[in-house]
């Protein structure tokens, strides 16, 4: 992999060079020529993709994978890299459509509103002759469940199943709705709806997307409900357009019962996301400001606030989601205001399916409603993720490791085999690049490893899993230096990996004018030696 990163000069100077290591005609021993002629066709396979420039475009952008990708056969020889990667991305494309297509892309959402009203805002003489009265009545008082499929008709058109049932303090309902979906264009598409339920009774309604410029693009989507009160219409319409690379904004108009004019700027980038929105309209009218920070870390962490004002009071909410496992991301947000009062919610994002808790605590502003709805969900969490989470994780990841290592171990083990081979024909080799080094007082590689070392912060059952490099390094030294490129050092002659799976360095002692000097260097990272800041004091 670290020749993708090399000029042609330096191509063809390595290509030869191991040519002459590896020629199965400069080994006399049987056994030595056999395993010289297997590494010899290896490192010819590799030039061959390395000097041909559609190949090697396509190896230096997506490595070995790029070459297995189905449809190269029927692409033009003599095409640059910017075209090789535009096709391969075509490619890409085509073959991810067809997986879509076999998919049914379900989604789903569940909601169950608690009403804990009673743990703050009770009233003990209520309680006095009631058996169990002592006790604070937490209770569901709503539940919202709705779920969707996708059916792809054709390339173009889509068939889109959902429904959905709600109920409200023993009072609901349900709906079902048939979508027909057809992309006419580059530019846009249109949608035709039907619906069926006992809350709104028959729907009919049209939603169309269209692209008006690069930066800018228009939806418009009008409904008919039909009912016994007789047919209400409702439209909306909206218009974006990108203000920046990071910016969008928004106006929104909405004709029907509920009437309003909303314009929003939305600004997202890889650090934060800023919402600031403004809504005039019958019966609500509001201001709202929103602002979430995206930590850089692995479980994706945000914190969140925002504020609301209108003509139904103000609300401000804060709080933060988390990625707590590959496909689950759960998050936590306090709502307080006037004259709403306190709730917590509590969101689940499982793959495509979303769980929603709203708890509504109090309908006043109470300093403990407050207080608990902030500190006690963090108390949970950082329970669950000691507890559940971080054991489980743990588990699936040296199950799949486990696995990874078991469907690869005939591949390691012929890559180990082809690596130990490559060091006994390298012997001779190494022998001559020693004598020129020592004439000069040049670099010597005394010793050298690559592998898992074990550290003070190792965990106790955990072991070293390095192999000795010594002979492949040295074979690789040039006029006194050594050069190793950011790509996986497991793939230089005479190296294997160890330990797949698990993170590895390269630890090498060496003398270079007479001088010990050391150096320990992580996976990924270039190597460059000899180097003033490896030397070894005399006294260590």
């Amino acid at each position: 992999r670290a020749a993708a990163f090399a000029s042609q000069e330096e191509l063809k100077g390595s290509y030869r060079r191991l040519c002459m290591l590896y020629h199965p005609d400069k080994h006399r021993d049987p056994e030595l020529k056999r395993q010289a002629e297997q590494l010899f066709n290896l490192v010819h396979q590799a030039y061959e993709v390395l000097s041909d420039p559609q190949s090697r475009a396509i190896y230096d952008i997506y490595g070995k994978r790029g070459l297995d990708v189905e449809g190269w056969e029927v692409v033009e020889r003599k095409r640059s890299p910017v075209e090789i990667r535009e096709e391969f991305e075509r490619l890409q494309r085509e073959r991810e459509e067809r997986r879509l297509q076999q998919r049914t892309n379900p989604k789903g959402m569940i909601s169950v509103g608690v009403d804990a009203t009673d743990l703050f805002d009770r009233y003990e003489e209520d309680y006095e002759d009631v058996p169990g009265g002592g006790f604070p009545h937490v209770e569901i008082n709503k539940m919202h469940i709705s779920q969707s499929i996708e059916a792809p008709l054709t390339t173009s058109d889509t068939a889109v199943l959902s429904g959905s049932l709600s109920t409200h303090n023993g009072n609901g309902g349900g709906n079902i709705n048939v979508a027909l979906r057809r992309v006419t264009s580059a530019k846009g598409w249109g949608e035709v709806e039907f619906g069926a339920g006992d809350t709104h009774g028959p729907l009919l309604g049209m939603k169309i997307f269209r692209n008006l410029t690069a930066r800018c693009f228009v939806t418009a989507q009008c409904g008919l409900h039909f009912s016994s009160r007789g047919v209400r219409p409702g439209c909306t319409t909206m218009l974006a357009r990108h203000l920046d690379k990071n910016t969008m904004g928004y106006l929104q108009w909405r004709w029907g019962t509920q009437s309003s004019m909303n314009t929003s700027i939305v600004r997202d980038t890889k650090t934060s996301h800023f919402t600031l929105a403004m809504q005039l309209g019958i019966p609500h009218s509001f201001m709202m400001m929103s602002y979430q920070y995206k930590f850089q870390d692995d479980d994706q962490t945000k914190v969140k606030g925002s504020i609301k004002a209108g003509f139904f009071g103000t609300v401000v909410e804060y709080g933060a989601e988390r990625k707590i496992s590959r496909h689950s991301v759960l998050g936590a947000t306090v709502s307080v205001g006037v004259p709403q009062g306190v709730s917590l919610k509590i969101k689940l994002n499982r793959a495509s399916q979303t769980y929603f808790f709203p708890i509504h605590l109090t309908d006043q502003l109470l300093p403990s409603a407050v207080f608990y709805a902030t500190v006690g969900p963090l108390v949970f969490y950082l329970a669950i993720q000691r507890l559940v989470i971080r054991p489980y994780v743990r588990a699936q990841k040296e199950q799949d490791l486990e696995k990874h290592r078991e469907s690869s171990a005939s591949d390691i083990a012929r890559k180990r085999q082809e690596a130990e081979s490559a060091v006994l024909l390298m012997q001779e080799s190494v022998r001559r690049i020693i004598e020129t080094e020592e004439s000069k007082m040049g670099l010597i590689i005394l010793n050298a490893w690559y592998g898992k070392f074990v550290t003070d912060n190792s965990q106790k059952h955990e072991r070293a899993k390095v192999i000795d490099v010594t002979v492949p390094l040295q074979c690789l030294v040039k006029d006194s230096k050594l050069i190793l490129t950011e790509a996986t050092k497991s793939g230089l002659p005479g190296f294997y990996d160890p330990c797949v799976g698990e993170e590895k360095s390269l630890k090498v002692l060496y003398q270079f004018q007479g001088v010990m000097h050391q150096v320990l260097s992580p996976e990924g990272e270039a190597l460059r030696i000899p180097k003033q800041s490896h030397r070894i004091d005399a006294d260590t």
